[in-house]
């Protein structure tokens, strides 16, 4: 099985407070990310991250507000289906091993 890592930044001014829920253990916002694996765009990013939008909604042709960008920053296999003997890496590049922390 592959694992992806993905990190994201979010402008919460552009959040719409109005679809915030308030939950039992927290105040939440339904977010959508979109990642392309095989392309970045000129700021090395993969992807970005959206307001999730109803059904509704997206009928009407409305789309989420774009709340920030994504990047890739780990592909590989899962400890489940790897080999023992096949080393983890970050990016395919950098042996976990050898990173300082």
């Amino acid at each position: 099985m592959a694992t992806v890592g993905i990190s994201a930044s979010i402008n919460v001014s552009k959040i719409d407070k109005t679809k915030l829920i308030k939950g039992e253990k927290g105040t939440y916002l339904n977010i959508t990310a979109f990642v392309n694996l095989d392309e970045k765009d000129q700021y090395d990013n993969n992807g970005m991250i959206t307001q999730s939008t109803t059904k509704e909604e997206r009928d009407a042709g409305n789309q989420g507000a774009i709340l920030g960008n994504s990047r890739v920053f780990y592909t590989g296999e899962s400890n489940n289906s790897s080999p023992k003997d096949k080393k983890e890496t970050v990016n395919d590049k950098i042996p976990l091993e050898e990173i300082p922390f």
